[in-house]
């Protein structure tokens, strides 16, 4: 029985798999295979790559005009600086590797002896000049997580295969291809005097750089029309849009995706139940709560300075101008993507890890602070104003105080904090949506509550925009804007009535820490402002 991968290459015949060789140019790629050249395939995490390379490697070898080998270096990371212990680790994962598609025609005793009788620092130059010797077809070798060397290590490695570069094709490798998660000519590499040399200078004979993107919607209808053609299970047409939401095609969320809701939600595995919006809805809360190990990850980067400066102007809404370097790590992680609105988060489903993560600990607090549930009516729905009352007071009491050690970015704490409370309240009984980008000045927030009212389940959508004051900045400007944005997405969402808070950040304004609410219509949206000191 096939299944959704979301571990490892999906070159096994157990796999839902889109043909990895028509993920990318694959006619470009042997081309450059036939003019001898090096060149870079570089993507996110969990992308596909290493499928696509072990596919590539399987149509050069069946076509037979040269010699295709797979490596994966990543074992020498651990050694960092040690040149020869990490010179070790890859030399002997390339001997295996021709052995294991050789097999008894490889010489592997042999190869061993003459490698541990060069033994230095300039083996790994030696051994791929002693096999492209040994070997009657030029070699084509794929060299995959090169970046997860570190230093003198990586430095020590491209050298040595930039050295040998003359050599081709006889005498070295005919064609390299270095697989990592971002492209070389924008490594930092540190060496242990605390040098720092760019990744494209210690490697300048690639030729061309190739990224590798996600699926397309043609694409994800494909994979999951395979477990329809295998199941008879059915993915209603509604649902596809909604997956290319939440995910943007990244290949491993397409696949957790769908395994979470064809087989994790245990229900489902009956085959007779199409797949739904609504079900795919509640398969993404339970990814994200979840957090398997590629959102894990993702959240560790949020820690990473790099990563930090790019994401914390989008969560304030600010215009900034990012330092590329900065810009292009984001991009490389998957994290980052342009659109025409701006730079935004990749995909709903990063959109809402972030957030949620970034106040885990929030979370926590209120769930001990607020423990009854005051703010759900008799009939089930929210009520929002008893929701936003018990945060103001809160708010009042406690933002000087306690707050700023609960989020991991607190020049961001209003907007974090009011996020966290949200969560700890919809936790279990709705969702919520959040739109923000660099240059938005503005969080946009749709709640979605589910509540029942027999015989008929109901749908609340509530919508709240979050605005803050800084300095040079007066509350009437902010008001205007923050009431036609809210207006503007109220109307998206079909709702005619919104909230919308206003956070003093800078405690400049004149008002009270009970300031009463106004209340107004814009654009047929009859908006409430909350003033928060």
């Amino acid at each position: 029985m096939r299944h959704f991968n979301t571990a490892g290459p999906v070159n096994r015949p157990e796999a839902y798999k889109i043909d990895p060789l028509i993920r990318w140019n694959t006619e470009e790629i042997m081309g450059l295979i036939k003019e001898e050249k090096y060149f870079i395939l570089h993507a996110p995490r969990q992308t596909g790559k290493t499928s696509c390379l072990l596919a590539l490697r399987d149509h050069i070898n069946k076509e037979g005009k040269y010699f295709a080998v797979y490596v994966n270096v990543e074992g020498g990371q651990a050694w960092r600086h040690k040149i020869d212990k990490a010179t070790d680790e890859i030399v002997q994962e390339i001997l295996g590797r021709f052995r294991d598609i050789l097999e008894d025609e490889f010489p592997y005793e042999e190869s061993i002896t003459y490698y541990k009788s060069r033994a230095s620092q300039s083996t790994l130059n030696e051994m791929l000049t002693y096999l492209s010797k040994l070997m009657k077809k030029p070699i084509v070798m794929f060299i995959d997580e090169i970046d997860a060397l570190i230093g003198d290590t990586l430095l020590s490695v491209l050298r040595q295969l930039r050295s040998g570069y003359d050599k081709r094709p006889n005498n070295f490798p005919s064609t390299i291809i270095l697989c990592g998660v971002r492209d070389i000519k924008d490594y930092r590499i540190h060496t242990s005097q605390n040098e720092i040399i760019t990744g494209g200078s210690a490697f300048n004979i690639k030729t061309k750089s190739l990224r590798l993107g996600n699926f397309s919607k043609a694409e994800v209808r494909e994979l999951y029309n395979q477990h329809t053609s295998d199941t008879g299970q059915k993915f209603t047409e509604d649902c596809y849009d909604l997956v290319m939401d939440y995910t943007d095609g990244q290949p491993w969320l397409v696949n957790a995706l769908a395994r979470e809701v064809t087989h994790e939600m245990t229900e489902n595995r009956d085959r007779s139940i199409a797949i739904t919006p609504q079900l795919l809805e509640i398969a993404k809360e339970r990814l994200i709560l979840e957090r398997q190990t590629h959102l894990d990850q993702l959240v560790d980067k949020l820690q990473e300075d790099r990563v930090r400066r790019v994401i914390l102007p989008m969560i304030l809404g600010e215009d900034t101008v990012f330092n590329t370097d900065d810009e292009v790590y984001c991009f490389d992680l998957g994290l980052l993507k342009k659109t025409n609105i701006g730079y935004e988060i990749s995909n709903s489903i990063y959109k809402e890890i972030i957030p949620r993560e970034l106040t885990n600990v929030a979370q926590v607090n209120f769930l001990h602070i607020f423990k009854n549930f005051d703010w759900i009516a008799q009939d089930g729905s929210l009520c929002i104003k008893t929701m936003l009352t018990l945060f103001k007071t809160y708010w009042n009491e406690n933002s000087m105080i306690v707050t700023k050690k609960m989020v991991a970015y607190p020049e961001a704490l209003p907007q974090l904090i009011i996020q966290a409370f949200l969560q700890r309240i919809i936790n279990g009984g709705g969702y919520i949506t959040r739109e923000y980008a660099v240059g938005r000045k503005r969080v946009d927030i749709m709640i979605k509550w589910k509540y029942s009212q027999p015989p008929t389940v109901n749908y609340q959508n509530l919508v709240l925009e979050i605005k803050t004051i800084n300095k040079k900045q007066s509350y009437q400007t902010i008001k205007n804007t923050g009431l036609e944005q809210t207006a503007e997405y109220a109307n998206l969402c079909g709702v005619k009535e919104a909230q919308l808070l206003i956070f003093d950040k800078d405690k400049n304004q004149k008002w009270t820490a009970y300031e009463p609410n106004e209340i107004e219509e814009y654009d047929g949206v009859k908006i409430e402002i909350w003033k928060f000191k």
